[in-house]
């Protein structure tokens, strides 16, 4: 039977993954500051058809250090939980993600360049909280709701609260997630069911159950072991005081 620790195991790519993703959004910031040239007119623009290309590039495009900073913590420790816990689909997850969530963004957002990889930590948050739910395991519910307990704020910014962010990315973000979870199937370990717990259990037959007596006191040695068989070889010892000792 399948436990946690067939599905639940550290890989390299529970680290590399985050860690490459991170670098490599701090690279393409680096490379504008030092090149001088801005790059936002390659992030998505809603309803055009140059506008799509955004899709695989705008993950990769911030507007600043602080928006840079801000996307680059949550991303690399929902990247982790992803690789972590659903390392089977996990790659899948990322491609599906950013593909759903840029041609939302595409679809519903404002004339303007949207960038940055907030989309996809919307995707990952929205798709480790609800997967979690909706598997019922224990492990996975804990990770749901240790989703929400840290980025559960998160939650306000698929609405237009806050001139100049893209709601409309978080908002395709949210709702990818949420689809993806529902139509992702992924292997989740079956409860551990002791003996006791099936419908056939009779407890006379348990070898466990036999040391104890009617009243729940232990039994040394239950009438099956008393018995014993013939060529069953016992040990006793006995000890006496002084140097006489011996075992029989």
């Amino acid at each position: 039977m399948a436990d946690d620790t067939t599905h639940y195991k550290y890989t390299n790519a529970v680290l590399l993954v985050p860690f490459t993703l991170v670098l490599g959004i701090w690279l393409v910031y680096y490379m504008e500051l030092r090149l001088g040239v801005n790059l936002n007119n390659w992030g998505i623009y809603p309803r055009t058809p140059i506008g799509l290309r955004g899709i695989v590039f705008s993950p990769w495009i911030h507007g600043s250090l602080e928006h840079l900073y801000n996307n680059s913590i949550p991303l690399a420790v929902l990247t982790a939980a992803l690789f972590y816990f659903y390392r089977s689909i996990a790659w899948k997850t990322l491609f599906l993600g950013v593909l759903f969530s840029g041609l939302i963004t595409w679809g519903i957002g404002r004339t303007s360049y949207h960038i940055g990889a907030s989309g996809l930590i919307y995707v990952l948050a929205s798709f480790i909280f609800f997967k979690g739910i909706f598997t019922k395991y224990y492990r996975l519910v804990a990770l749901s709701l240790g989703v929400v307990f840290v980025y559960g704020g998160m939650l306000w910014y698929i609405f237009p609260v806050l001139d100049g962010m893209s709601w409309e990315g978080h908002l395709g973000g949210f709702l990818t997630g949420l689809i993806l979870a529902l139509f992702l199937n992924t292997p989740v370990p079956k409860p551990t069911k002791y003996p006791w717990e099936s419908e056939d259990y009779q407890e006379d037959a348990d070898p466990f159950m036999r040391h104890f007596d009617a009243d729940g006191n232990f039994i040394e040695h239950p009438p099956e072991e008393e018995q014993g068989s013939t060529d069953a070889l016992q040990i006793r010892y006995h000890y006496r005081d002084g140097k006489d000792a011996k075992t029989d």
